[in-house]
């Protein structure tokens, strides 16, 4: 393993630059899902991405997790074509260490290893992005051990205003969509829904059956204000829709063109209440939401498996301000229902049909005090009892040190803790063995950082070093005689260390430039070899760089390059004979897009993807998407 010199890092870091630097206006942005008061990015030691609506809407991007490859300490897998099956592991960590929260409720499928299936996620109906690295389980609890990511919708601005999209693009692509919104003094509604449908490519390398993909969402947010203290916010989102994929049904090692479909139907429905009482100085908030998910695996149009899960949740959150609102502190009490149901003909012995249910108590305090004008500390802690688990304790230590108007240090250590999956305990397939044994993976990581700004803020460097240790890490692949597999333990530990560096800058008010660059360094202890090896799918080197020029009034030019270093995958060849770890290629992806405002209602847009028509893969066996090209309108109606 590697090792890096974090000291030395740090000392390269904060070697003066001969540039004039004035205040740093991005620091003061504020951010929701860092604490559990929302708080300015420069009184959190996070290392924080926000991406907002501009960014989003200059993206033009199909789905979330495009949108989230240009961000620092974050790697994509993707198996295959638009829709498919997609991961995200934040720095070195495995996918299901990340929450994601849509309008603050939890989307994690219980049902799917506790991990979002990012593929089935459209970038629709989207506001802004909240990227919290860093183990944040000592506020969220066990998802949370790498990260969180916070999706807020758009809801309505103005007193009566409506929208409609529509894009037709290459591989028979369509996205159309529509929203209505109103807003008055007291109430705000607006419901928006969009469509997508693509035939896709053939996943396999072998074959030429396409692989296409459906997507149907529906978004409604509605707010009431009461009066000056008491506010009521709604969400409701409904997700649907297939797409089709190949296997290794045959358990040769390689994907074959097959004719396998699988159908997804995600719920969500939230009510959140807020009162604000003694002059703001004591803040009440009340969540109550539920979640479900279906998932259901056709193979040649027989159902060959079926999942579903449904979270309910209910929380309190109390906060109070004292000494001029130097001094905060939050108190969260939390009740969580978990319900996970799998049937199938697929479903043989012990599997043949479960329904399965946990519940989860949870207390979190957090404290933040501004010590002075330049310096935040906050500590968290977190106490959870799961009906299936020994209770667990999550704690959280961080400070931010504002050294001049231009320069901030911030450092950070924290634990977490990542409890096993009902898939992992439980099993889906009939060849996998499930482990009712398992016990919760533990996590211990610190990270330390700078950021910079040049220019009175026009541009901001940023630079985080971190490191994680992860004990018990469960293998879901470990073998268990005849062919068959399970879920263990694993021994040793797991280490992921690694640098981030980004680079945002405003070089005049028609040209912005950002980059990003991210090492990882994760290997994880093999009991075979009894030494550490790399963990698959992380990649040591990545790195993107963003372009977004004003050509015209009417006009914006986007350029998009993204870098993807070689990493790690596994093959399984046919049983007996061992796992084989392989490597795949590095690959280069650059994006264009333009925006023509033909008036303040009517934009046009063109995006080509792809456009070096790299033919690269991030999950073994699974092909992507050459070059692509689309066009599109929006239409604004107010």
């Amino acid at each position: 393993m590697k090792t890096i010199n974090f000291t030395a890092v740090l000392l390269l870091l904060t070697v003066p630059l001969n540039l004039q630097a004035q205040s740093n206006s991005l620091m003061e942005e504020i951010v929701v899902g860092a604490s559990h008061i929302p708080i300015a990015i420069s009184q959190s030691a996070n290392a924080v991405t926000i991406i907002n609506s501009e960014q989003i809407k200059n993206r033009a991007a199909l789905s979330v997790s495009d949108l989230l490859r240009d961000v620092p300490g974050l790697a994509v897998s993707r198996s295959g074509v638009l829709g498919s099956a997609t991961q995200i592991r934040v720095r070195g960590s495995e996918a299901n260490h990340l929450l994601v929260l849509i309008d603050g409720v939890e989307a994690n499928d219980p049902s799917q290893s506790d991990e979002l299936n990012w593929g089935t996620l459209a970038a629709s109906d989207i506001e802004r992005i909240e990227v919290i690295r860093g183990p944040q389980s000592a506020m969220y609890g066990s998802d949370a051990v790498a990260g969180v990511v916070n999706i807020i919708t758009r809801r309505a601005h103005q007193l009566l205003a409506a929208s409609v999209y529509s894009e037709a693009g290459s591989w028979k692509t369509r996205k159309n969509g529509f929203s209505v919104g109103h807003k008055s003094q007291q109430f705000d509604m607006r419901l928006g829904a969009s469509h997508l449908v693509s035939d896709g490519e053939n996943i396999s390398r072998s074959g030429n059956e396409k692989d296409g993909h459906k997507n149907t969402s529906v978004n409604l947010t509605a707010g009431w204000q009461v009066n000056d203290e008491v506010r009521w916010s709604f969400v409701a989102r409904q997700n649907d829709g297939k797409s089709a994929f190949d296997d290794d049904s045959d358990f040769d090692g390689f994907i074959e063109d097959r004719n396998r479909v699988s159908e997804f139907r995600n719920s969500t429905i939230g009510l959140q209440g807020f009162y604000d009482a003694a002059n703001g100085r004591l803040k009440h908030k009340l969540v109550i939401a539920q979640t479900e998910n279906n998932n259901d695996n056709f193979a040649d149009g027989v159902l060959g498996n079926s999942s579903s899960a449904t979270k309910d949740q209910f929380q309190y959150v109390g906060s109070l301000f004292w000494d001029d609102s130097a001094q905060r502190a939050s108190l969260l009490l939390e009740h969580e229902d978990e319900r996970f149901n799998q049937t199938g003909p697929y479903f043989s012995g012990e599997n043949a049909g479960q329904d399965l249910t946990r519940t989860t108590d949870s207390v979190a305090l957090e404290y933040r005090i501004d010590v002075t004008d330049s310096l935040t500390l906050a500590a968290s802690g977190r106490y959870d009892d799961n009906s299936e688990f020994d209770s667990a304790e999550t704690l959280r230590f961080e400070a931010s040190y504002q050294t001049s108007e231009q320069t901030r240090l911030r450092g950070a250590w924290g634990t977490a803790i990542k409890n096993p999956t009902f898939t992992e305990r439980f099993a889906i397939f009939g060849f996998f063995v499930g482990n009712p044994h398992l016990i919760p993976e533990e996590s211990t990581s610190w990270e330390l950082g700078i950021d910079h700004a040049l220019l009175d803020g026009d541009i901001n460097l940023g630079a985080t070093v971190f490191n994680a240790e992860l004990e018990n890490e469960i293998n879901g692949f470990a073998p268990a005689g005849g062919g068959n597999s399970t879920a263990v333990n694993k021994e040793g530990r797991s280490q992921r260390q690694g640098v981030e560096l980004s680079v945002l800058s405003t070089l005049s008010h028609r040209l912005s430039i950002d980059a990003a660059y991210t090492y990882i360094d994760a290997v994880e202890f093999d009991s075979n070899s009894g030494q550490d090896i790399d963990e698959t799918r992380r990649p040591r080197h990545s790195a993107s760089l963003t372009m977004a020029w004003q050509a015209a009034d009417k006009l914006q030019l986007n350029a998009n390059l993204q870098y993807s270093g070689g990493q790690t995958d596994v093959f399984f060849p046919p049983w007996p004979d061992a796992p084989e770890t392989v490597s795949l290629d590095k690959y280069t992806l650059l994006n264009l897009n333009a925006n023509y405002s033909a008036t303040e209602q009517l934009n046009f847009y063109i995006r080509l993807d792809n456009v070096l028509d790299d033919q690269y893969e991030e999950v073994l066996g699974y092909q992507t998407l050459g070059f692509g090209a689309s066009v599109g309108l929006r239409l604004k109606l107010h």
